[in-house]
């Protein structure tokens, strides 16, 4: 075995550590803290890696410098929830720091390893250790510490990183408490393993598959096979490449590139990263949009699909459509725009009642992408876009998403729940600067109390409270407030520990999986209960979650 790595082999050792993440995210996801139905660390990092490994299984002998760009890229661009982005900021710490080599040794590979959690520490605003980046930063301890040694045998070299990688994710129950009474070791960090792991076995030389499969298309939204059987694809070619820059592509050379596509097509997104430009395109000549890209640098990536066939293909032998977006008018430009994450019907028209411009459907049960964020900035057509990402584990992808936007101004209000989103949004005042807005909402957001009703899909113990699969629970900001058998008698008590002096109202939203009669009867229970209170009831049609209460 080699103890040099070139672009070849670190390709190969990539993309096992992906496949390998794939194979257990199930696992993964059943290791989230809560045992609630949509637990998905596993999915989250899986779904950033593949975003990368899709890339780089396009590639033909690639060189270090192509590879780095094509996993920092791909990752940073897919990233989806906090796991997905913190792994994405490692691969683009480790990836920046080996990207001029042409080789990779040990001394190199402790260098990398040092970028990567230095990168992956500084996104994230408040480092808790017990997580993904405790395990990072007990790899990188570990490599630093072989190479100080005279380590000169890579495959020493990495099992003794892993082996000591695993004992740090063994003690992370030690590190956070709540780790511990749950009885599992940190999810993310056990993703990270299953990376590393896959990525020894293919230097090790173990068989292992290494083709990259599509992931599904869209953010866990259902498709409507009635309403695409008949569908109108204006423009046929689905159209996806990569400009590997040549040529000087600044803002303005951006803004040409992208008029120029909506005059040939739509659903346009470019997102330009040094020296890399993704593109997408629908359109009916995509050798028009080549010969434009062609002028900036050379394509890589290229991919064209006939949606209109693959749409009569679906139709004949599934019965149901292909998930499409509906095709949208552009919108006028406005001074000032707001994205928010939501996941319902009647949250969706909530939203869009307060005037919101952009939903990106996604929330609990999926959580949006990067590059999702930046296909929504990219469709606001406003000079500053408020992004409200309505729940804690989407917060850093928008941000960094935030940090890619150089032609808008984008501000992110970090609410953690959709009562919280509610209550920014109303709390706008046109008449004030963004940035008098932006401390407005980010203080009133601090006044809302969130608790949301769903149930176990495992036994355990949390917050001193034994939970049964099957069992309802009331997750509150902080914690599990109630649990039992009855989502009724659950709510009340989740409401009950809510409560405090000086609450006013308390806004009831219920569930697809809740009657009318059910949440009339909870909200007469509220107000028999709190009769200082205000109590209002509106449809949120959101999916596993029986009730989501505010109180404020």
């Amino acid at each position: 075995m080699t103890n040099i790595i070139d672009a070849k082999v670190l390709a190969k050792m990539f993309l096992a550590g992906a496949k390998n993440l794939e194979s257990k995210k199930e696992w993964i996801n059943d290791l989230n803290v809560f045992p609630v139905p949509d637990g998905d660390t596993g999915t989250n990092m899986t779904l950033t890696i593949m975003s990368a490994a899709k890339d780089v299984a396009a590639m033909e002998n690639p060189d270090m410098k192509a590879l780095c760009k094509a996993i920092s890229s791909g990752s940073l661009r897919g990233a989806r929830g906090n796991s997905g982005v913190i792994l994405s900021q490692l691969f683009r710490g480790f990836t920046k720091s080996i990207k001029e080599k042409e080789e990779l040794n040990i001394p190199v590979f402790a260098d990398a390893f040092e970028k990567a959690v230095e990168t992956a520490y500084k996104a994230v605003m408040k480092p808790k250790e017990g997580t993904i980046l405790t395990v990072a930063k007990g790899a990188s301890t570990r490599a630093r510490e072989l190479a100080n040694e005279g380590c000169e045998d890579l495959q020493v070299f990495f099992d003794e990183i892993i082996k000591y990688a695993d004992d740090v994710l063994e003690r992370t129950p030690e590190m956070l408490p709540v780790l511990k009474q749950a009885g599992v070791v940190d999810s993310g960090g056990q993703g990270l393993m299953q990376v590393l792991k896959g990525a020894y076995d293919a230097y090790l030389g173990k068989e292992i598959d290494f083709s990259i499969e599509e992931a599904p298309a869209g953010s866990g939204k259902k498709a409507n096979a009635e309403a695409n059987s008949d569908v109108d694809i204006k423009f046929g070619y689905c159209t996806e490449f990569i400009i590997m820059l040549t040529r000087n592509f600044n803002i303005k050379q951006e803004m040409d590139f992208k008029e120029y596509l909506e005059s040939i097509g739509d659903s346009i997104v470019v997102v330009a990263d040094d020296d890399v430009v993704k593109v997408h395109v629908h359109t009916n000549d995509p050798g028009l949009a080549i010969q434009k890209a062609l002028k900036y640098g050379a394509l890589s990536n290229l991919k064209i699909d006939n949606m209109r066939l693959e749409h009569q293909e679906k139709l004949f032998k599934e019965g149901k459509a292909r998930e499409e977006a509906p095709l949208e008018k552009p919108m006028p430009h406005k001074e000032v725009g707001f994205i928010a994450v939501s996941v319902g019907r009647g949250i969706n028209e909530i939203f869009q009642g307060l005037g919101v411009d952009y939903m990106i459907e996604g929330g609990q049960t999926m959580n949006p992408s990067t590059e999702d964020m930046l296909n929504a900035i990219e469709k606001v057509n406003a000079d500053t876009i408020f992004i409200l990402p309505n729940n804690k584990n989407i917060i850093l992808a928008a941000n960094q998403a935030q940090a890619m936007v150089e032609n808008k101004k984008i501000i992110v209000i970090p609410t953690k729940t959709v009562p919280q989103g509610i209550t920014a949004i109303i709390n706008y005042v046109p008449d004030l600067t963004p940035e008098e807005n932006e401390e407005t909402m980010k203080r009133e957001i601090g006044n809302v109390k969130t608790g949301q009703v769903t149930y176990a899909v495992r036994d355990t113990v949390i917050d001193d409270k034994t939970i049964n699969q099957g069992d309802y629970m009331g997750i509150g900001d902080k914690g599990i407030l109630s649990v039992g058998g009855e989502v009724a008698d659950v709510t009340a008590s989740m409401v009950q520990e809510m409560m405090e002096d000086g609450l006013e109202l308390i806004s009831v939203y219920y569930g697809e999986d809740v009657t009318l009669e059910a949440a009339e009867s909870l909200k007469a229970s509220l107000e028999e209960s709190y009769p200082s209170c205000d109590v209002e009831l509106q449809y949120g049609g959101q999916p596993i979650y029986y009730y989501i209460v505010s109180a404020e």
